[in-house]
């Protein structure tokens, strides 16, 4: 069984004014049976987070750590919790 889970990530880098939510969005949606949001931050960071599947949410998680990311990903932190719900599809914020 894939429980599912909730995800947020903290992107710290050359992340905001790159089209960074808006891929990361469309990638939430290509992976498939994703729901939450990308946001960027007051300090330059963007806050990613993601209910679904484990597995998919870790899909999500390795495309922000080392895949075809807009600007430059200098290092995420992350953190793994219980879904809180609320969310009707992955958006922009």
């Amino acid at each position: 069984m894939n429980e599912r889970v909730r995800l947020t990530v903290w992107v710290r880098g050359h992340v905001q004014g790159v089209g960074f939510r808006w891929y990361t969005r469309a990638n939430a949606l290509r992976i498939g049976a994703l729901v939450g949001f990308a946001s960027n931050l007051a300090d330059g960071r963007v806050q990613v987070v993601a209910e679904g599947p484990r597995a998919e949410c870790e899909q999500l998680l390795e495309w922000l750590r080392d895949g075809d990311t807009p600007g430059k990903v200098e290092g995420i932190t992350e953190i793994w919790d219980t879904p809180r719900g609320g969310y009707g599809t992955f958006e922009i914020r």
